[in-house]
């Protein structure tokens, strides 16, 4: 029995990140349009040329989600699959999960394939990856719904919260007025965003200067869940200096477990841009 973990490319994780005797790992790229260029958010996507290419375009970027079709091929390599997908109030990715695992059906009816929505991206992702490899490595034979049902679970424990301190990807794509961007940055002002339940984002707070911004997300993680015990992972955008510092400070504020960090891949790091940081909990 073959047991296949997938995700799409807002999981932070590279194929080489998942070592196991027992399960394998693929993660299905996304595709992110800077002006005339396309970049493949696969393996060998090299982040800082395409921080380069969107500072140099001055036009808005996007994305587009993988094909049904590659989702499907990827579910074929497994004889049981767990499927993680970005929020599906961001994207159509989890949708496109959805109809992959039909189409698979269709030809393999015998495969068992679940598509579980994260409502979040990146540690989130990375989280939901590592409890769904540990419980199928302690038990292999494991009642399929009955895993999945567990890793529903843990998804709705799960939290996300972030800080920008970049914003011309959202003043490029109108959802932030250039002067406001401006001003932000020019004070030294941290916009900290969270995600809700159902997987939309939420502005939960500003604050001016790093020390004070570290200090906000820890705040923001004890307020939005008992975090005694809890992993967290750190994803950062060209910005190790500043995911070391933020882990310093969830470690003195915070009875967590453990703090892992992570470089962003290609589509959080259009989304948290030069110097953001991501914390999934």
């Amino acid at each position: 029995m073959v047991w296949n973990i997938v995700c799409d490319s807002s999981c932070d994780l590279r194929a080489t990140d998942v070592k196991s005797e027992s399960v394998q790992f693929e993660t299905v790229p996304l595709r992110l349009q800077v002006g005339a260029r396309e970049f493949l958010d696969n393996d060998q996507l090299e982040v800082p040329d395409l921080l380069q290419a969107m500072a140099a375009e001055k036009s808005a970027s996007s994305t587009a989600c993988p094909s049904p079709a590659a989702f499907a091929r990827a579910f074929e390599k497994g004889d049981r699959t767990i499927c993680f997908t970005i929020s599906a109030n961001l994207s159509g990715t989890y949708n496109a999960a959805v109809m992959g695992r039909e189409l698979t059906l269709e030809e393999y009816p015998d495969k068992q394939i679940c598509v579980i929505d994260s409502k979040s991206t990146a540690g989130a992702m990375v989280l939901l990856v590592r409890r769904a490899q540990a419980l199928i490595e302690a038990n292999p034979n494991v009642d399929f719904e009955d895993l999945c049902a567990q890793l529903r679970m843990y998804q709705a424990s799960l939290r996300t919260c972030f800080t920008l301190e970049n914003f011309d990807n959202l003043i490029k794509n109108g959802r932030m007025r250039p002067l406001v961007g401006t001003l932000l940055h020019s004070l030294g002002i941290h916009v900290i965003a969270d995600a809700t339940p159902q997987g939309t984002i939420h502005v939960a707070d500003k604050a001016r200067g790093e020390q004070k911004t570290y200090r906000a997300i820890a705040a923001l993680m004890s307020s939005s869940k008992d975090c005694a015990g809890a992993e967290v992972v750190i994803s950062h955008c060209e910005n190790l200096a500043g995911a070391l510092a933020l882990k310093e400070q969830i470690l003195a504020s915070l009875p967590v477990k453990s703090v892992d960090i992570l470089s962003c891949r290609g589509l959080t790091s259009f989304y948290a841009m030069e110097k953001g940081l991501i914390v999934g909990y």
